[in-house]
């Protein structure tokens, strides 16, 4: 029986994805501990989440005037760790539930990204999945020494190469290489572990790999691109996918699309997740529910939202009026996200969108279509969702830390279990497993 995806999708920085998150009563405010991240991950597998998943940028959100102090001042995702840290600790206090984080192919090499993936999957017994990005903006670009930011498409055709290093340097390494025969002191079969000796457009990397092959094969690849160009890197690389739709008519057509693209790849859509961000506001009652909407939506402000649209889209938008209109050129060079800027010109209906209708129709730090009301009603609208194939399943994002996880496992997750929507209980101990996907075999992903 065809069964939900949960992920809980973490930022290792002062807020979760919303980010007037810290400002909520309850927030906890320890979230420089490792304390912190354990709870949220405790919680989260109580609640038998297949995932908890770190997002990651390299740089504050400073692109908004060009200054970083309405970030500072502002709260806007200001504090950035580092994702594997945070994971590391989490892992500590678990022992069941996936856990992801992001690591950019654009700034760092496919050598070290395989080391510290293959390393951690290890570690934890085989419950690690790495988010592929390509990076977005120039904060990012400065602060790892580059002038700028590489073009879009270009950022993609390098992240093909850096899959294929990474890939190849996990293949390096057989399941049973490892002998540790101290009788005729043979650590290891020198047969069945290779150099990949890799020369390509943007990378070399020789090898031989220095990290064994890993419980479930390989960490599993996650992959949220929504551009043209992102759509196909997910279709050709992405076992978890996770996507953003504006609403069920939208899920349904994009994910139907994706799928086919999946599958023209030569590879089996339904071995890929596909899982829509989802922010749900849970009650005993749906007054309940109503007033802590409310709250919530009373801790934002508009500068939450030109700041995170900036970074997300490479462009100042303080450079502009509330109701100038964006040029033809403008819009064109926009070399972030650029699913953002089409779903704002899709859904505004003007191909020259202007600030004011990117703040209402991006939803940039806001909840994006929030499921309101008790474990019934927000039970109900995940059960349309995922019947319908609008998914596979949903990225959960914490309103509040750890409070808005708290709630949806105790209210939501139990009613998706008696629907049988959701499974009762882990099924593996390694995250393919709970994902339902078979151990990684060498060369598996070769087509």
């Amino acid at each position: 029986m065809r069964q939900m995806a949960l992920i809980g999708f973490l930022q290792a920085q002062n807020c979760s994805n919303l980010v007037s998150s810290w400002r909520h009563p309850a927030a906890r405010p320890d979230f420089l501990s490792a304390e912190y991240y354990q709870e949220i991950a405790q919680i989260l597998e109580a609640g038998k989440f297949h995932l908890a998943f770190f997002d990651d940028r390299l740089a504050m959100p400073d692109r908004y005037g060009n200054d970083h102090a309405h970030t500072v001042e502002n709260g806007i995702r200001c504090v950035k760790m580092d994702p594997v840290a945070c994971l590391m600790a989490m892992a500590m206090g678990t022992r069941q539930i996936g856990l992801g984080a992001t690591y950019s192919t654009t700034y760092y090499e496919p050598f070290h990204v395989a080391r510290v993936f293959a390393t951690v999957d290890n570690l934890i017994g085989g419950r690690v999945a790495w988010n592929v990005v390509t990076s977005l903006n120039d904060g990012e670009a400065w602060n790892m020494g580059r002038e700028q930011m590489i073009a879009h498409d270009l950022r993609y055709d390098r992240a093909d190469e850096f899959m294929e290093v990474v890939l190849g340097h996990w293949d390096s390494w057989d399941d049973d290489a490892i002998v540790l025969d101290k009788q005729r002191m043979v650590f290891a079969d020198p047969a069945k572990v290779r150099r990949l000796d890799h020369k390509g457009k943007f990378f070399n990397s020789r090898g031989p790999f220095t990290v064994p092959r890993t419980p479930q094969g390989r960490p599993v690849i996650i992959q949220a691109g929504q551009s043209g160009r992102g759509k196909k890197f997910s279709a050709q690389w992405g076992e978890l996918v996770f996507v953003s739709y504006a609403n069920l008519q939208v899920a349904r057509r994009d994910y139907a699309e994706l799928k086919g693209m999946i599958a023209a790849e030569g590879r089996d859509p339904d071995s890929v997740r596909i899982s829509t961000t989802c922010y749900t506001v849970v009650g005993e009652s749906r007054a309940e529910a109503e007033e802590k909407y409310a709250l919530i939506e009373s801790l934002h402000r508009d500068v939450d939202s030109l700041s995170l649209l900036s970074e997300a889209l490479n462009f100042d938008f303080a450079s502009k009026g509330m109701d100038d209109p964006f040029t033809t050129e403008e819009l064109k060079n926009i070399s972030g996200l650029q699913a953002i800027r089409d779903r704002v010109v899709s859904l505004s209906g003007n191909p020259n969108p202007t600030v004011r209708e990117f703040l209402h129709h991006s939803q940039r730090g806001r909840m994006q279509n929030p499921m309101i009301g008790t474990a019934g009603d927000v039970a109900d609208q995940m059960e349309e969702w995922f019947t319908s194939r609008a998914c596979d399943g949903f990225v959960i994002v914490g309103t509040n830390i750890p409070e808005g996880y708290r709630d949806f496992v105790r209210l939501v997750v139990p009613e998706l279990q008696r629907r049988k929507l959701f499974r009762e209980d882990y099924t593996g101990k390694t995250l393919r497993e709970n994902l339902g996907l078979p151990k990684a075999a060498n060369g598996d992903w070769r087509r």
